[in-house]
């Protein structure tokens, strides 16, 4: 018999199997513990409770550790691309070079969306949230595409997997141009990924685009560092849905809704609203700082620190490289960047900010790098949810093809009322 741990509840002892994974991580078995005493384990937020077992994304937060498929972050971002390493997440391994060209072929063949769905996207007043947007088209999409394939067959999954990645950039550069008065851009067949969605973003008719290698570089790297990040609450969502057999399409789209939330997809957000006001206030950032360090004030540096990296945020190291050569190559002459370089250097030589391990992570940077391209804080949302689609896809599979998989049905402890007698309304009206 394995290791377990010994639970001691109102006089009984109750032994808990231990779960250690490839990493060794130890987890507690407490999936009978119901059954054979009556009581369950509480924790709000699920920040000490494992949802699954996966082996798709391991994460050491104190250590700074983030791998895809057993392989460091800073070797898929260094030496992969967004694609293959989409591959890997969702299917296990690096593809072949015959795999990846026919995952390519099937991006490119299904990048366009059927023409009556741009009948949806103009039901869309001008100022709808781009991830309403997103999340909303995404399901309209799964009612074309009903010919959805079993989620085990993989030659059949890469097809569904391809259509949804393919399509999900189309619906979100038809989303910015909506919002910006301008007309739907198609995608073109003979550009890659990256530079095809900013091709759809940004060119505009009868003038030739090509995008510069390092724009598309520093956002196929953006993408490469959000593809996955273990069990968020976005990727908890795909998860829960996928595991009542919802299609990809709305176990997708729910997760899209999750990533909406400020607390979690809009974190590169806030760091452009922080900056905002640190400008318009006319603050200096000596006073700001200061600010910040006074545990009496409300002032908080958004972009700083991680609620699972006790260290360095891995990607952030790996996308300051990326936004320095972007900000060095684009010559950008931009107050709120120019701010954000000087907050940065200040808090790296703060001991304040490095005794308490508060470094820029990635959501830092990454809206930095967005600004600079020229997308707009709308739009940063569902840059994060392009680049975490085939985690999520993966996420769901992963559920889909587990022959243990129940539907998840978390439980509570109920702190209400109790033994209420009913009053008829006439005497509730005469009270």
């Amino acid at each position: 018999m394995g290791e377990s741990a010994t639970l001691t509840l109102r006089g009984e002892s109750y032994e808990l199997p231990l779960v250690v994974g490839t990493k060794d991580e130890v987890g507690i078995d407490i999936s009978r513990l119901r059954a054979a005493s009556g009581a369950i384990t509480l924790d709000s937020g699920y920040g000490n409770t494992g949802a699954c077992t996966s082996s798709i994304t391991y994460i050491d937060g104190e250590k700074g550790v983030l791998e895809y498929r057993g392989y460091p972050i800073e070797v898929l971002a260094t030496h992969s691309n967004f694609i293959e390493t989409s591959y890997l997440l969702i299917f296990g391994e690096l593809p072949t070079t015959s795999q990846l060209t026919e995952f390519r072929q099937l991006l490119t063949k299904h990048q366009f969306i059927h023409e009556d769905m741009r009948h949806h996207l103009e039901g869309f007043p001008p100022n709808a949230p781009p991830m309403a947007i997103l999340s909303a088209m995404i399901n309209v999409l799964g009612c074309f595409e009903t010919d959805l394939s079993a989620a085990d067959d993989d030659a059949h999954f890469m097809k569904q997997a391809a259509r949804l990645m393919s399509k999900i950039r189309t619906i979100a550069a038809a989303s910015y141009r909506k919002s910006a008065g301008r007309a739907m851009n198609y995608p073109r067949a003979d550009l890659r990924y990256t530079a095809n969605f900013l091709h759809m973003m940004f060119s505009n008719p009868f003038e030739p685009f090509d995008s510069d290698p390092v724009i598309i570089d520093a956002l196929d790297r953006l993408f490469i560092l959000h593809a996955d990040h273990e069990q968020n609450c976005s990727t908890s969502t795909v998860r829960m849905v996928g595991s009542a057999q919802a299609s990809l399409h709305a176990s997708v789209a729910a997760g899209v809704c999750a990533l909406w939330g400020p607390l979690h997809g809009g974190a590169n957000v806030a760091v452009i609203e922080m900056l905002r006001q640190l400008i318009d206030s006319g603050q200096s950032l000596e006073d700001f700082v200061a600010s910040v360090k006074n545990k009496d004030s409300k002032t908080k540096l958004m972009g700083f620190g991680h609620r699972v990296y006790k260290n360095f945020d891995p990607r952030a190291r790996i996308i300051k490289e990326a936004c320095d050569r972007l900000l060095d190559k684009l010559g950008i002459s931009d107050p709120m960047l120019d701010m954000a370089m000087r907050l940065e250097e200040v808090a790296l030589n703060d001991s304040y900010f490095i005794e308490r391990n508060l470094y820029p992570n990635v959501d830092y940077y990454s809206g930095i790098i967005m600004r600079a391209i020229g997308i707009p804080t709308n739009m940063f949302t569902v840059m994060f949810a392009i680049g975490r689609l085939p985690g999520w896809i993966a996420q769901w599979r992963e559920v889909r093809t587990n022959p243990t998989s129940r539907i998840d049905r978390p439980r509570q402890i109920y702190t209400g009322a109790v033994d209420r007698s009913y009053t008829p309304i006439a005497k509730r009206d005469s009270a």
